[in-house]
């Protein structure tokens, strides 16, 4: 066994209480275990969350080809007619998506 009964239940407390990667950095270096050890007890007792990746201005990431299929959608036609505009810039794309749903 790796970890004690004690030991499982301090981690999943103090993750539980904050839930950060600085929490999982101080867990391990105060078990004398590696992060991805912490990590992986962590997710075995179904408490860590992944951080999940936002872009600077904090929205979810998009990609060209997933604007141009959505701009392709909002317009009503196949998404090959529109081949070639994923090539467009990002902000454009947005601008143009904006435009055809009325956002």
């Amino acid at each position: 066994m790796n970890y004690t009964e004690e030991q499982t239940k301090y981690m999943v407390e103090e993750y539980t209480n904050k839930p950060t990667r600085v929490t999982v950095e101080r867990l391990a270096k105060e078990m004398s275990k590696t992060p991805k050890s912490i990590i992986g007890k962590l997710s075995r007792e179904g408490v860590y969350r992944r951080s999940v990746y936002k872009t600077k201005t904090g929205e979810s990431p998009t990609t060209k080809v997933e604007l141009v299929a959505e701009l392709a959608e909002a317009l009503g036609i196949s998404p090959g007619v529109l081949a070639g505009l994923e090539k467009a810039p990002k902000n454009v794309l947005k601008v143009l998506k904006g435009a055809s749903t009325g956002e």
